[in-house]
């Protein structure tokens, strides 16, 4: 089970919350000019990397609002929680590697 920090509620069991996919997605400037192809693109292919991944979560049981995750796919660690309005946080490097 995950235990996911709301921006504005605090920590709370994942149970709460629902996932709603990829975070920091932008939405097409003249969506009526893409071609079918384009907007398949954009609508159903979303990244899918081995670790460190941005999420977009609503607080479904609690405030109600929506919130970004940064979270690791191959541990499902949460590294931290954001509100939208917020920029992705930077990680330390691991390994010593700079």
């Amino acid at each position: 089970m995950l235990l996911i920090t709301c921006p504005w509620c605090g920590p709370r069991d994942e149970t709460e919350y629902h996932y709603g996919g990829q975070a920091h997605v932008p939405y097409p400037e003249t969506p009526a000019d893409l071609t079918d192809g384009q907007w398949a693109e954009y609508v159903f292919y979303r990244d899918n990397p081995k670790g460190p991944f941005a999420e977009r979560w609503v607080h479904s049981t609690g405030c109600r609002r929506w919130f970004n995750v940064l979270r690791d796919t191959a541990t499902h660690e949460v590294l931290t929680s954001y509100r939208i309005d917020e920029p992705r946080p930077e990680l330390p490097h691991a390994g010593g590697n700079r």
